[in-house]
This record gives C-alpha cells, sequence and structure tokens, in this order.
C-alpha cells in the first residue's frame, strides 16, 4: 500500500533545523520536570506494599483513610482509584514486621464497616529488592545501548550509531518527560515498555539507515541531504503504515487493557509518535551535522569490493591448481 506518491521527493533535510530545535526543547522540558518533580518510583524499585480493594459500589475513600490510620503501620499509607471508583489501591512502605503478618485479614478487618468489598491483591518487595531491582533495570538499559551502539557501528558506520543512539535518547527522555506529567508510576512494566521502545524505535532508524546506505552506493549524486531526502521519501509509506498498525493496536491496550497495563500502554503511545518522527527527523540530520562524506563512503566501499573481487580470484585459483 501506497500512501504517498512514489516519485514525489520531500524536502525533509530543508526544514532538519527546526525540527531539531523543537526535538531539543521537548528533551530540556522533560529534564527540567525530572529535576523539579523527580521520578516516582513504584514499589517494585523503592519497596513497599500494594493492597488493591474492590468494592460492589463506590469506595469511600475518607473513611476508609480514617479507619486504616489507627494502625501505625498505615500511618504512610496513600490511597488512590484504580481504574474506577469501586476499586482503590493502598500503597505504603513495608516494615519487617508487616511483611509476615496477613495484610489481607489485617486490611479486611480495618475496613469493616465500610461496605462490601474483596482484597484482591497483596503485593509486596521489600526496601533492599527494591533497589537492587532498580539498579539491574539501569544496568539493561546501559548494556542495550552499548549492545546498539556496537552493532550498527559494525553494520554501519560510526556517524550512524552516534546518530541511532541520540535518537534513542531523544525517545526516552520525552517518554521519561510523559511518566512524570501523567504521574505514572516507574515499575517493572514501565522498564519492560521503555525497552521495547528502545527495540521499536531504533528498528524504524534501521530501516531509513539502511535505504541512505544503498542509496549512497546506487546514486551518482555526493549531495548528503539529497541523498538522505531521496531515501526517507521512499521509505516513508512503509513507516507511517508500520507506525500507524501498531498505534492502533497499542491504543486498544490502553483504553480497553485496564489500569493494571495503562502506564505500559502510555509510554508506548508515545514511544510510537516520538519513535517514528526521531527516525526522519532526528536520526539522519545528525548525519548532516556529524559530516558523514558520500566520497570517502563510496571509497570504502569500492575498496572493500576489490578486496573481495581479489579473494574470490584467488580462491578460484587455489582450487584450479594455478596458486
Amino acid at each position: 500500500m501506497q500512501i504517498f506518491s512514489k516519485d514525489k521527493i520531500y524536502n525533509f533535510m530543508g526544514k532538519s533545523k527546526y525540527f531539531l530545535s523543537i526535538s531539543i526543547l521537548f528533551i530540556v522540558l522533560s529534564y527540567a520536570e525530572i529535576a523539579v518533580n523527580g521520578l516516582n518510583y513504584g514499589i517494585d524499585f523503592s519497596g513497599g506494599t500494594i493492597v488493591q480493594v474492590k468494592y460492589e459500589k463506590e469506595a469511600p475513600i475518607d473513611e476508609i483513610r480514617q479507619k486504616i490510620s489507627v494502625d501505625k503501620m498505615f500511618s504512610n499509607a496513600t490511597i488512590t482509584e484504580f481504574g474506577s471508583k469501586e476499586e482503590i489501591v493502598i500503597r505504603f512502605s513495608s516494615s519487617s514486621e508487616s511483611v509476615q503478618e496477613d495484610l489481607s485479614d489485617k486490611v479486611s478487618e480495618l475496613l469493616q464497616g465500610t461496605g462490601d468489598f474483596e482484597v484482591r491483591r497483596v503485593d509486596i518487595v521489600g526496601p533492599k529488592v527494591g533497589g537492587e531491582l532498580r539498579e539491574k533495570g539501569l544496568m539493561a538499559m546501559l548494556v542495550s545501548i552499548l549492545a546498539i551502539l556496537l552493532y550498527i557501528t559494525y553494520r554501519f558506520e560510526w556517524r550512524f550509531a552516534v546518530a541511532s543512539i541520540l535518537a534513542l535518547v531523544h525517545d526516552i527522555s520525552i517518554a521519561l518527560g510523559a511518566i512524570i506529567l501523567f504521574k505514572v508510576d516507574i515499575n517493572l512494566d514501565i522498564l519492560a515498555a521503555l525497552l521495547t521502545l528502545l527495540g521499536y524505535s531504533l528498528n524504524d532508524t534501521i530501516i531509513v539507515f539502511d535505504r541512505i546506505r544503498e542509496s549512497v552506493k546506487e546514486s551518482k549524486s555526493f549531495d548528503l541531504k539529497e541523498i538522505i531526502n531521496f531515501s526517507v521519501s521512499k521509505t516513508l509509506s512503509r513507516t507511517l503504515l508500520t507506525s500507524l498498525t501498531t498505534f492502533f493496536v497499542i491504543l486498544t491496550l490502553f483504553l480497553f487493557g485496564g489500569e493494571i497495563i495503562h502506564g505500559f500502554g502510555l509510554v508506548l503511545l508515545v514511544g510510537i509518535i516520538v519513535g517514528t518522527y526521531s527516525s526522519i527527523f532526528v536520526a539522519s540530520p545528525v548525519l548532516l551535522f556529524l559530516k558523514f562524506s558520500v566520497e570517502e563512503y563510496k571509497s570504502k566501499e569500492a575498496l572493500k569490493e576489490r578486496k573481495r573481487i581479489e579473494k574470490e580470484k584467488m580462491r578460484a585459483q587455489y582450487e584450479k591448481g594455478i596458486v
């Protein structure tokens, strides 16, 4: 399916400075938001306890808060709605004593008289385990980025690798800004969404870069802007079709998947938009700023091809017994 004309070449690089300025603005706003509000870690990373309670009718939050405040274990508890007015979650820091108690029975006892309800789940993560998960999650992210850098350097050229990493940093930064803006707790689900975003964004960028590399080899032009405009225009229909298909699937998940995966869906929705944007308007223009040389690249590829031909010729001569 072709959305855009095959013969139409769009001047993306002519507006690259404007798009990069917009990206820098969003990144600065995201990090300013992080500096002011900080990251809100869920119990997976900070340690603590979550108790999910489902009422038959609307949950009386004020009464619940009053009931549980009599127990010192819940002195720092926060109570919020969870997807609907009938369902709530109670979050509080775990203590060594609380971990060993049956919290389900304790909460049921404290909430007697607040209506008909059931305790649906109790999740407990100790602070030491939470710290280890946070540390390993950050390590997984850094190792992923390093592996991507090495892979693209090997497959393409170091300027392509740097451009890809900058595009990924752009996507993760804006996704983090959205996480803070919408007050999403950072837990293992959100980390999984961020890692998924890395893979999705990289896939889009690789397809554009692969087309640029092929165009550099085939084109008689040495104008990098012209080659990038041609390559991005040729992959534009494929990029948008893939992005829109994925976007509508994630949108369905976000709208109808329930509160438990609401944060996961939100991060991916934002990620798909900024990932598609960055593969066109961030990664490719960075090649221009890094002064990627078409002439130099053509020379290197020609040298590789000559060496390959010579090697094949030597092998053929060896097999025939000439050498």
